[in-house]
């Protein structure tokens, strides 16, 4: 059987793989955003960069986990960001990518609760479920653009991509 610390050393090497999996979601849909908001496309942005966010939180949590486990979280990306996607490209892409991060996910949480650690399966199962909210959002706005194609995205052009007020960030907000 393996020491208590090789064991959680599995769960600190799988919880670095899911960190290193939303760092590369973040920077993919961050960029979309962008394009998305430049081509007027505000609802579609909007939604893109809050799922972007949901995603830093994430990363956030995994890097809590790792941290009280005594592992060094990490700052690498699990792969390179599509640049320049179609509006019809990216609502199949991100779809795909969620359904990948939700069978990885379960793959680590079985992991964990081999390895003795139902905190950190707990964490997997939360992240899994909002995962799987992204994949549906995804999945809704691809099969619209799949059947009404460019009435669909006539009726978001020039919608808002505001997500509400800016966070004042820690030197504003008081933290100095």
């Amino acid at each position: 059987m393996a020491s208590r610390e090789e064991r959680k050393q599995k769960v600190v090497t799988v919880l670095n793989t899911a960190r290193s999996m939303e760092l590369q979601a973040i920077h993919q849909y961050m960029n979309q955003h962008y394009n998305l908001d430049n081509l007027d496309y505000g609802e579609l942005a909007r939604n893109i960069k809050l799922i972007a966010i949901d995603e830093m939180r994430h990363a956030e949590m995994f890097a809590e986990r790792i941290k009280e486990l005594g592992g060094e979280p990490t700052s690498d990306l699990a792969g390179g960001v599509e640049k320049a996607q179609s509006v019809d490209a990216i609502f199949p892409f991100d779809a795909k990518a969620e359904d990948d991060a939700i069978d990885a996910y379960n793959r680590f949480l079985a992991v964990c609760l081999e390895n003795g650690d139902s905190i950190t399966a707990k964490l997997f199962e939360t992240i899994i479920d909002e995962e799987q909210k992204h994949l549906n959002y995804f999945d809704n706005v691809n099969e619209h653009l799949g059947k009404l194609g460019a009435a669909y995205l006539a009726r978001i052009a020039g919608t808002s991509a505001s997500t509400g007020p800016a966070s004042k960030g820690f030197v504003l907000g008081g933290g100095e």
